[in-house]
């Protein structure tokens, strides 16, 4: 049992997916401490570099949030859009790799994580994107959904002065 919660613990503290903030929107005024927020950060799928996604995402202020062991919301919105070519890989195109991580966020000190996972529709030709909030003990219902249709791409000439 000790075992298994060492693990569980050190899972939990695993560095995050990089993404970069493009900004943020004070929610909530606080005395001590950053304001709550809501964070847009965007990341792509290092698997299929064609795709981006943004996320909005709630984050807790307060001394709390300041100091690392606030427990944010399972409030987020997510949107993915096509930016460059999409080569899809075999694994991905037959469904092999549905629902893998393209995204994890720590918002909790331990045990609460935002995922991003990535589904393939072949009927659609898209790549589906889902992000949900879980944790070890109880998951949250509330999840957001986005489709990238994949389009042929064609380098655009370069403009003239």
């Amino acid at each position: 049992m000790r075992k298994t919660l060492v693990a569980l613990i050190l899972v939990g503290l695993s560095a995050p997916t990089a993404a970069e903030q493009i900004g943020s929107v004070a929610t909530k005024f606080k005395w001590m401490g950053p304001n709550d927020k809501i964070v847009i950060e965007v990341f792509q799928d290092e698997l299929i570099p064609g795709v981006a996604c943004y996320l909005s995402r709630a984050k807790t202020g307060g001394v709390s949030g300041a100091v690392g062991i606030a427990e944010d919301t399972s409030d987020a919105s997510l949107d993915c859009v096509q930016i460059g070519p999409i080569d899809l890989p075999d694994d991905v195109r037959s469904g092999k790799r549905d629902g893998e991580d393209v995204f994890k966020k720590r918002t909790s000190i331990l045990f609460k994580t935002l995922q991003v996972v990535r589904f393939y529709d072949a009927p659609r030709h898209a790549l589906v994107y889902l992000s949900y909030s879980d944790r070890i003990i109880e998951g949250s219902p509330k999840n957001s959904v986005t489709a990238v249709a994949i389009q042929p791409w064609t380098k655009a000439a370069a403009p003239t002065q």
